[in-house]
């Protein structure tokens, strides 16, 4: 089975500036790591790939330096890793961005299971996985939380909805989203970090892809338009109460009225 995981790298702080113009995120010489949720993504292929053979390969948007974050994945088991890299695709919103990775797939060749995390610790929208699936035209399925079956032509999870739970038989080649409880992420492996310490990464541009319209890329291709955009405020303030419990019960009460969380 031939499985790929989407992965990203985002900021490592929030102490993070934002580009007057644009309105995007300056990520060049930002310390970095990789997205959080995309851990549980790659540890979900390599559980799969162990029970039913095959490989996993990574993929992922940003400047050079994002190919940190395949170098890590490389150390946790992946086989293969493609870095999706162009001036032109800067500042891409969800759908830019989702656009720009299925050409990438495209590109990379067939694939039976594409999995995301279930969204980015710098964008929170948890649209990307969902977008790259309706463009490259495969049945997907989000909030996945428990892989039941791996099947020859198909593949059983269970999805956490809103409100419920579902089960769901879905075919390849297929996308899924998955939680952070599906499996506990592995660590690095030192070992493995010197055995692919010179493992090829693979890089595309934008004149690799199929389609070359620079109107569908980057700012060009974003329709979403950001009014105002800003670190968040620090609040270090605290305030320390002493004395009995009826006391300090009458203060929270006043505190929480005073936040509007309660009525008086």
């Amino acid at each position: 089975m031939d499985i790929l995981v989407c992965i990203k790298q985002v900021p490592g702080t929030s102490e993070v500036e934002v580009d007057e113009k644009t309105g995007v995120l300056k990520r060049d010489g930002v310390d970095s790591k990789m997205n959080p949720y995309d851990l549980y993504a790659i540890e979900t292929a390599l559980k799969i790939k162990e029970e039913k053979g095959g490989t996993v390969n990574v993929i992922t948007m940003g400047p050079p330096q994002s190919a940190e974050v395949i170098k890590e994945a490389y150390m946790m088991g992946a086989d293969n890793g493609t870095l999706l890299t162009d001036r032109k695709f800067a500042g891409a919103d969800v759908l830019a961005t989702s656009y720009t990775i299925a050409q990438g797939i495209k590109k990379t060749g067939n694939m039976d299971l594409v999995i995301c995390g279930k969204m980015t610790t710098d964008g929170d929208t948890a649209q990307v996985g969902p977008e790259i699936a309706e463009f490259l035209g495969i049945p997907h399925v989000a909030n996945a939380r428990k892989i039941i079956e791996v099947k020859e032509k198909s593949i059983v999870v269970e999805m956490d909805m809103p409100n419920t739970i579902e089960i769901v038989d879905i075919q390849y080649p297929c996308l899924i989203t998955v939680e952070k409880d599906i499996f506990q992420p592995r660590l690095p492996s030192f070992k493995k970090k010197i055995a692919t310490k010179d493992k090829e990464v693979k890089f595309l541009s934008l004149e690799d892809f199929e389609d070359k319209d620079e109107n569908k890329y980057g700012l060009n291709g974003s329709p979403t338009q950001v009014k105002r955009i800003f670190p968040p405020e620090s609040n270090t303030d605290k305030e320390i109460w002493k004395g009995t419990a009826e006391k300090l019960a009458d203060n929270l009460y006043g505190k929480l009225v005073e936040f509007k969380f309660l009525d008086k």
